[in-house]
Formats: C-alpha cells, sequence, structure tokens
C-alpha cells in the first residue's frame, strides 16, 4: 500500500473558489455520465433501429411541443451525438423519457426493462453508499484527511479487481482474506462497498453486492437466503427473483465468519439448495460457502487463520489472501500527521518503535490513532513515557484515565468513576455473553443512562451500532477487553447485575484454556493492571485498594496453573507467557517458570518471540520445548540481520538449548527456517553444552542451504534421535544427511525420515550409509516412493555389519515383486526385530513369501506389521505356520485386511500352538463377525502367552462382545488388555483374578 507523500489537511484556508471549482467538475461528471448511460443505450440498436428513432424522435418533439433539434444535425449524427444534442437541448431526465418512449416503438421494450432494473440498482448503490458512509464515519476521527480515510489505494483497487479475474475459465469464484483479530478486516470490507456503490470498483462485474455481517446474523435464528438479501434492501423495486436469477452478477462478503462458530462440516443432505428455505442462521450460510445455493455466485470473506479450522479444505478451490496491516512506514506517517509538531511526533514514534507490543498495536488503524491519543496527552502534562506507556495495559489505562480525568483535574470525578465503573460492567457482562453490540436494556442494566451513553461517544469509548442509533459497541474490541479486565479491579462478579458474570478464577481459566477464541488480550491485561506501576495509578487516581487485594490471588492462581500435571493441557503457553511479560516481575517470573517441565507454542508474530524470550530465560527445569516458526524475520535480508531486533530475540529463545542443561527434546513445527535463523538455531544445537538428546522437525521448510544443520550431528555428541517427518529433502540432502550419519563421532541411534520427499534413487545414499553406521539401531522412511530402491536398501541391510533393529517402509509403494529382497533381510540380518510393511500392496503372494522366510529358525524377528496389505483368508494358513514354528515373533498386526472368520479360525489355531511365543495380536477392520467369536474367546481362554488383543472395528455384536468377556474369565486366561466394541457395563473384573483385564470398550 502506497501512501501519498504530504497530508492535505483542511482548516481555515480552504478556498472557496476551490469548492466551487471542484463543484463544476461534479457538474461535467455527471453531465458525461448520463451522456454515456444514453450512449449505451443507442448502441444496441440496429442501424435500422437507429433511423426509426431519428424520425420518431423528430415527430415526438413536435408532438410535445418541444423545440426540435435541427434535422440536419440529427441525421448526421452518431449515436454518442445524438445523446449528447438530446441531453444539451432538453436536459438530463426530458432526454431519457424521450428515449423511453420511442424505444417501445420500434419494438424496443427490452431496452425500457433493461433502464428500469438499472435505476432500480443505482438506488441500491445509493442506499449502499448513504449506509457506508454513515458506518466509516462512526469512527473518522482516526482519519487523516487526504492520507488514511476511506478511498482505496491503487494497489487495494488492483488486488481486488484481480481476486475475480478468473484464472480458470467457469470457476466459481471464492476468496478468503485473512487476517489476524482486530487488524481492521470490517473496516477494510467497508471500503469495497463504498468503492463498489460509487462506480470505481466492479462496476461491470457485479449488478448487486450483499454484505453480511456475522456478528448481526447471529441474532437471528432461522432465515433464508431471501432474507438475508432483503435486510440490505431498501426498496423492492427490483423482483427478488430477477436479481437471483443472474447469480454470476451477485457478490457476497461475508465478514467477520469465526463469530457465527461454522464449521462448514454438515452433512450435504442437512444443506439447503432453495434460496427461499428458512432454515438456522449457520445452515444457510454454509449452504451458500459450500455453492448448494446460487452457486454462480462470487463469495469475499473475511475470517481470522484457523477459525473455522481447515477453512480452505472445506470451500471449493478458494483464493487465499493474507490482509496486510498498516506497514511500518504508514505508522510513521501517521504519526507525523496525528502529532502536527514533526519534533514530537519523532520521538514518540521512536519510543513505539522501540517497544514491541505497542509498535504491533500501531499497525491496526483505530489502535494507531488510540496510542498517538495517549502518548501525546502523556507529553504534553510532561511525563516519562517509560513510566506511563512502557506496555499495553499501561497505554490503555492512560487513554482510559485522560477519558475520565476534567481538564485541570487529577483524578476523575465520583460521576466519572461510576460512570467507568458502569462501562467496565457493560465490558465484563459482553465478553461473558459474547455480546460485542449492547442495546439500551443492557445499557441501562449496568448503570449507563441515555445521557451517559452521550457522554461516552463523546469520550470516544463507545460508537453507535446501529443506524437508529439504539445500540452501542465499544470502539474497538480491545477497548473492550481491557474495560472488562478493569472491572475485576473495581468490583466484585457477586454484585454484577447479570448472572452471566462469573468469578475471577472462571475467567483466568477459560482465558488461558483458550474456551473462547474472542478472548485475545483479557487475560493479559488483567495481569498488567497487576504491575506495581499501574497498582500505584489505579490507588492515586481511583483510591481504592480492592486492586492491591487481588494481586496476590490472581499470582497464585497463575502459579497453580503452572504446576499442574501436564500443563500444555490446561493453558496456551503463549497466553501464559504474555500474562507474565505484562507483570514484569523477574522474582516471580523466575518462581513460576523454574517448575515447568514442558513448554509448546507458536511464534507468529514479532511480539511473540519478545514474550518468549522473557519468559523462556526463566524456564529452568525444562524438559521438552516445541516451537513453531513461520516467517516472521523480514530483516534477514537486510544490511546487518544479526542485530535486528527479531534475531536478537531468536537468539535469546535458542540459547535455552545450551543454559538448560534438564532440556532433552526439541521439536520444531509448521516452520520456514531461513539462513539467519537456521545458523543461530544451529550454533546452539552443535554446543557440547546442548544436552538436547532427541531433535524433531515436522513440516519445516528451508529456505537456504541446509549444510549447517546437518553438521550439529557431527557435532553434538548428546544427540540420539532425529525425526525430519514431512521435511522434504533433496536428492543432494540427503546424501549430505548420510554423509553425517556416517561420521564415527555421530551418535544418532534412531532416524524416521516419513513423507520426506524420499525416491527411489535416495536409497542408495541410505544404503551406504547404513553399511557404514554402527549406531543407528531404527530407521523409519513411510510415506515416500522407495519401491524401485528397495532393492538397494536390503542389499545393505544383509550387510553382516548392519546394526538396524527396527524397519519402518509403510506406505513406500512396495509390492509383491520386492518381497524376496525383504525375506533375504529377514534370514540374514540377525539384528532387526521390529519389521513395519503397513499399507504396501503385498497382496497374498508377497505375504506368502515373508512367511517362507519368516518360519526359517535363522529369522529373529519379533515385530511384524502388515495393516491395509490387501491380504485375505489365504495367507491366514501361512501366518498360522508362521506362529506354530517360530516362537521369537512376539506381536502381529494384520489390521485393515479381508481377513474373515475363516481366517480368523487359522489363526487361531497358530495362537494355541504350544511353540507360539505371540505376545499382541492386532485384527481391527479385518471383517470379522459373531460366528468367529468362539474361535476367539478359545485363543482368550487358553494362549498362555498373548497378553494383547484388538478386534475394534469389527462387527462382532453384543453377544458376541460378551463371549469374549466372559472367556477372560477363565483360569488359565492371561490376557491383559482386551480392545473391543462392548456394552458398557457388560464386563466386570473376576475376583479370581489378581490382575483384571484392562478393557477398551
Amino acid at each position: 500500500m502506497t501512501l501519498p507523500s504530504g497530508c492535505l489537511i483542511p482548516g481555515p484556508s480552504w478556498s472557496p473558489s476551490l469548492s466551487i471549482f471542484l463543484s463544476g467538475l461534479d457538474e461535467m461528471a455527471a453531465s458525461f455520465i448520463s451522456d454515456f448511460r444514453l450512449t449505451c443505450f443507442l448502441d444496441e440498436l440496429k442501424k435500422n433501429e437507429f433511423l426509426q428513432f431519428k424520425q420518431l424522435l423528430k415527430q415526438e418533439t413536435v408532438q410535445r411541443g418541444l423545440q426540435p433539434i435541427p434535422w440536419a444535425q440529427v441525421k448526421k449524427a452518431k449515436r454518442q451525438d445524438l445523446a449528447s444534442l438530446m441531453t444539451q437541448r432538453y436536459g438530463e431526465q426530458p432526454a431519457w423519457d424521450l428515449a423511453l418512449c420511442l424505444f417501445p416503438k420500434i419494438h424496443r421494450k427490452d431496452l425500457c426493462d433493461k433502464a428500469s432494473r438499472e435505476s432500480s440498482a443505482n438506488a441500491y448503490r445509493a442506499h449502499i453508499q448513504e449506509k457506508f458512509i454513515r458506518m466509516w464515519s462512526k469512527d473518522a476521527f482516526t482519519e487523516i484527511p487526504g492520507c488514511f480515510d476511506q478511498t482505496l489505494t491503487r494497489e487495494e483497487h488492483e488486488s481486488l479487481e484481480e481476486y475475480f479475474t478468473p484464472r480458470v475459465p467457469r470457476r466459481r469464484q471464492t476468496v478468503i482474506l485473512l487476517g489476524i483479530p482486530r487488524i481492521g478486516k470490517t473496516r477494510f470490507l467497508m471500503k469495497v462497498m463504498l468503492a463498489w456503490s460509487d462506480g470505481t470498483l466492479y462496476r461491470d462485474k457485479f449488478s448487486f453486492i450483499f454484505y453480511l455481517c456475522c456478528r448481526e446474523l447471529k441474532q437471528l435464528r432461522v432465515t433464508s437466503l431471501a432474507g438475508l438479501i432483503s435486510r440490505e434492501r431498501p426498496d423492492d423495486s427490483v423482483p427478488l427473483a430477477d436479481i437471483v436469477a443472474q447469480p454470476e452478477r451477485i457478490l457476497f462478503i461475508v465478514d467477520s465468519l469465526e463469530e457465527l462458530l461454522c464449521t462448514l462440516t454438515e452433512p450435504e443432505s442437512e444443506l439447503c439448495r432453495d434460496w427461499r428455505e428458512e432454515r438456522s442462521v449457520k445452515t444457510v450460510l454454509s449452504s451458500l460457502l459450500r455453492r448448494k445455493i446460487l452457486p454462480q455466485s462470487a463469495l469475499l470473506l473475511a475470517a481470522i487463520p484457523g477459525r473455522p479450522e481447515g477453512l480452505e479444505s472445506k470451500l471449493d478451490h478458494p483464493n487465499m489472501q493474507d490482509l496486510k496491516p498498516f506497514q511500518d512506514s504508514h505508522v510513521k506517517e501517521y504519526f507525523c500527521c496525528s502529532f502536527g509538531d514533526r519534533g514530537r511526533a519523532m520521538a514518540a514514534f521512536s519510543w513505539v518503535q522501540n517497544n514491541e507490543q505497542l509498535f504491533t498495536m500501531c499497525h491496526v488503524p483505530l489502535l494507531c490513532w488510540m496510542v498517538c491519543t495517549s502518548l501525546k496527552q502523556e507529553m504534553e502534562r510532561g511525563r516519562d513515557l517509560a513510566a506511563t506507556c512502557c506496555r499495553s495495559s499501561s497505554v490503555f489505562l492512560s487513554f482510559m484515565f485522560q477519558a475520565f480525568t476534567p481538564k485541570g483535574a487529577t483524578r476523575p470525578s465520583q460521576q466519572g468513576q461510576a460512570l467507568l465503573k458502569a462501562l467496565c460492567s457493560l465490558a465484563a457482562e459482553g465478553m461473558w455473553t459474547d455480546t460485542w453490540v449492547f442495546g439500551e436494556e443492557e445499557l441501562r442494566r449496568n448503570g449507563i443512562a441515555d445521557t451517559d451513553a452521550h457522554t461516552l461517544l463523546d469520550l470516544r469509548l463507545l460508537r453507535k451500532y446501529s443506524e437508529s442509533g439504539s445500540s452501542y459497541s465499544f470502539n474497538h474490541a480491545c477497548m473492550q477487553e481491557f474495560c472488562a479486565a478493569m472491572y475485576y479491579l473495581l468490583d466484585s462478579p457477586r454484585d454484577h447485575p447479570s448472572r452471566a458474570v462469573r468469578p475471577i478464577e472462571a475467567l483466568l481459566l477459560t482465558y488461558f484454556r483458550k474456551d473462547r477464541a474472542s478472548w485475545v488480550f483479557l487475560g493479559c491485561f488483567l495481569y498488567g493492571l497487576v504491575h506495581e506501576s499501574e497498582q500505584q495509578r489505579l490507588d492515586a487516581l481511583l483510591g481504592m485498594q480492592r486492586s492491591r487485594e487481588l494481586a496476590p490471588q490472581l499470582l497464585g492462581w497463575l502459579r497453580s496453573l503452572v504446576e499442574v500435571k501436564e500443563p500444555e493441557e490446561q493453558v496456551e503457553f503463549l497466553l501464559l507467557f504474555y500474562a507474565l511479560f505484562e507483570v514484569q516481575s523477574d522474582a516471580f517470573a523466575s518462581h513460576l517458570m523454574s517448575s515447568l517441565r514442558e513448554a509448546h507454542f507458536p511464534l507468529r508474530e514479532r511480539p511473540d518471540l519478545a514474550v518468549a524470550a522473557y519468559c523462556l530465560k526463566y524456564c529452568r527445569s525444562l524438559r521438552e520445548l516445541t516451537v513453531s516458526v513461520p516467517e516472521i524475520f523480514p530483516e534477514e535480508g537486510g544490511p546487518d540481520p544479526m542485530s535486528s531486533r527479531t534475531l536478537v530475540w531468536w537468539r535469546q529463545i535458542c540459547s535455552v538449548l545450551t543454559s538448560n542443561e534438564h532440556l532433552q527434546k526439541l521439536r520444531v513445527v509448521e516452520s520456514k527456517l531461513g539462513r539467519w535463523t537456521l545458523l543461530i538455531l544451529c550454533c546452539q544445537l552443535r554446543q557440547t553444552t546442548c544436552p538436547v538428546q532427541s531433535l524433531e522437525t515436522r513440516n519445516v521448510s528451508f529456505s537456504c542451504e541446509t549444510g549447517i544443520f546437518f553438521e550439529v550431528f557431527t557435532s553434538n555428541p548428546n544427540l540420539q534421535h532425529l525425526s525430519m517427518t514431512s521435511t522434504q529433502l533433496s536428492h543432494d540432502e540427503v546424501w549430505v544427511l548420510c554423509s553425517a550419519l556416517s561420521n564415527p563421532v555421530c551418535n544418532i541411534q534412531e532416524l524416521l525420515l516419513q513423507d520426506s520427499g524420499l525416491s527411489a534413487k535416495d536409497c542408495k545414499a541410505l544404503a551406504w550409509m547404513l553399511a557404514i553406521n554402527k549406531k543407528l539401531t531404527l530407521l523409519d522412511v513411510s510415506d515416500n516412493k522407495l519401491a524401485e530402491g528397495v532393492p538397494t536398501l536390503c542389499a545393505a541391510l544383509c550387510h553382516p555389519d548392519c546394526t538396524l533393529q527396527t524397519l519402518v517402509m509403510a506406505g513406500c509403494q512396495i509390492c509383491e515383486h520386492f518381497c524376496p529382497h525383504l525375506s533375504e533381510v529377514l534370514l540374514r540380518n540377525a539384528n532387526l526385530s521390529h519389521l513395519d510393511l503397513s499399507s504396501n500392496p503385498l497382496m497374498d503372494e508377497g505375504v506368502a513369501q515373508l512367511c517362507e522366510a519368516l518360519r526359517q529358525p535363522t529369522c529373529r524377528l519379533q515385530t511384524l506389521c502388515l495393516q491395509r496389505c490387501g491380504i485375505t483368508l489365504k495367507i491366514c494358513q501361512h501366518l498360522a505356520l508362521v506362529l506354530e514354528s517360530n516362537p521369537n515373533l512376539r506381536i502381529l498386526d494384520v489390521g485393515g485386511n479381508n481377513i474373515g472368520d475363516i481366517g480368523m479360525a487359522f489363526l487361531s489355531r497358530g495362537v494355541l500352538h504350544p511353540h507360539c511365543g505371540l505376545q499382541k495380536l492386532s485384527l481391527n477392520s479385518c471383517q470379522l463377525t459373531r460366528a468367529c467369536c468362539e474361535d476367539l474367546a478359545s485363543v482368550i481362554a487358553h494362549s498362555q502367552t498373548l497378553h494383547e488383543l484388538d478386534v475394534t472395528d469389527n462387527a462382532l455384536s453384543p453377544g458376541g462382545v460378551m463371549l469374549l468377556c466372559e472367556a477372560t474369565r477363565g483360569p488359565r486366561c492371561v490376557l491383559r488388555k482386551l480392545r473391543t466394541k462392548a456394552i458398557p457395563g457388560s464386563y466386570r473384573p473376576p475376583a479370581s483374578r489378581k490382575e483384571p483385564v484392562d478393557l477398551e470398550l
């Protein structure tokens, strides 16, 4: 987004002559538009029709007593010239009346109908323009005229036009604008509506645009798409049926999609296909978005990333776009225009720029206005910004008290304090009832009278929400959250007029669990207000002690939350970190974080880095760390990237890898690592003082050379486990990795390369490494296309020096033709004890070859997994012979195969053979029925080795399950775990057994 170099601010010097000049331009533009419109209609006439039109025009003007246009001019006039002559001679409307009178006489009544539709459409455009100008003006106090206003920038206009230029012919167009909460998505969509209404956007593309705000729609219980459209239309001049008859000319704008909590997962049978059908709002909207109603219409959605989850996969080829906030340069220009005095503006901007939280706030236009307002007033009073505006909560507090403190006073009056409490009470009720728009009843219930509402409007704390003025909202959702946090410091929730408002313990648990997605800053604001400096300001300004009494309780509750078992299931770690950052107490953070064993959090924004860096330095007992690092390092390409703040914070985060002696596991997930990001991480990992034993990457991409990453494994002797699941590796990177693993100083024992983009040619590098490496015991190459490389890999596995014990090759497209090579491995590798070939089309023929090897006394395999390998009952006889002849096999998993009852009968005989040593048998989804339950019961009752049996997802029937449960009562039964779908309460552990069977029903 490019902004003009200067800001035009109208004032006393605004020239009247300029206004007259601009008015003249408007008249010229209006004349041009009317001529253009009439020309377009005349252009639709055929040559003979145009000649008839001229003859009839001559006659009609005479009949009406109008001064005719000279026939010589009419006769030689082209269509555009004639439109201009008519408009100049008779005026815009009379010229139109003449044309509309003549069209039917030349048998072109269709042009009259078209004009009628366009007039109605223009009336709708005018209605939209009036409505959205009023909506925009409610927040106009944040604007800098000529610089930050309702006009789309050139870049925004070009992007919006491109969104609905189909890349694929006849593909239905869905665009999703993603933006973090509070970034200004609604404001941007208002600009779109205004641009369309004044004809500068989508003029020839969409005849109608309907704006659907989910925050308003959730108040409805039952509606139809017709009802939703009618809400936006001022009249019925164009029948609704005519509008929907051209769905390709309609754009639906859906704002705040997350407000309806739509999952978009309803079965298609529950969706409606008629635009007149009345259903729940969620169903109607889901039907529209999933293209069941008006599938040819265009859709523009605004949503928060991840809400609802998997949005992109649930819609038809959506065009995903990120809505960008203010850029750094925009913030700077806003400060300059807002302050007026450039020196003070730059001093304030420099202060904010060095405070990542405040600087991030300033990338949202309305919050930028609020920060500017607070800083400007604090500077005018000669106060130190470091003491009064150093955190987000302190800026909000300054703004609030400046609003309620009369000019010349030092604290709010008693009346002002009462109004502040009432406003905070309203905010708290709204947070608990998920209400962001308040009617007069809610205001009165919380002690806000009509006159008070006008006062709050003047103070820019509330704004009118509805056009009638009977409903209100806070000027920004963050302001409502801050006022709700203040309520708990000003009053007790027991005294609140609404029963929905719950105690502070419930608030904190709800917030830190993220049970309410709309609660973004509430808990952070609450903890920010217990900071000592804010306590002093609250005491001085309100003369109240409740906040001081509450502070120890808040800190104690936070401590108890961290100390619970498995805190990751109780708390969003990043929210916890933000709360600690707001408290800014080193002693408390040290005490609290010292007991934390695990931490899992994403780093999506720059403030996340600062907050995580602050808190992690106190986590001295951390054993497991999981981080997600998307693209948040824009400074990597700068002249001195290592000095950028984001990389400084990243370095502080990574330093925990060497400063924490207890850390054993590091996970980096859903991340993109650039050159400097990776370098900083690896510099810590390669240190011998780094105690990390397990390193995992999942869905990580590298935008740089990865050699330094693989060098870590030859530098750090503590690393023993490496997992690179869904981390795509090139052929060259596989060789570099294998070279590092082949180094004698490398101690990696377990290597997992699931879904890493490996191909058959990569098996050569893996084979070379396996023949040299004497420490690797586990290799998992699942979900890679390795089939043609199996012979190469198997040759290395047969090498006498190969120490591999576990091989997982699930989903590698291995067919029966490669089973002889695998059989050779089973016969010659005495170390291999676990083999997983699940999800490969081995078929009966391939497994039969494996069974021949498994029956041999030299085969030492203990675990064999053959899930979903396309085997049938035919192979069960072979498997039974393996069980009878190989006492080494302890675990057999053949789930997901069509074994059936007959196959189960063969297997049961093998399990009951005295030489069988099987301890675990998995038969889930094997097409078993009630008919095989007697065989299963016999296995349960008589096997002296089987400890675990899984028969889930089989149609055993309740009677069959009861038979299995009864078999566990047998005196010789040694089964410890039976997994099946049983009738709750149908089984009771027998008193005669010391250890009851663990039933998973």
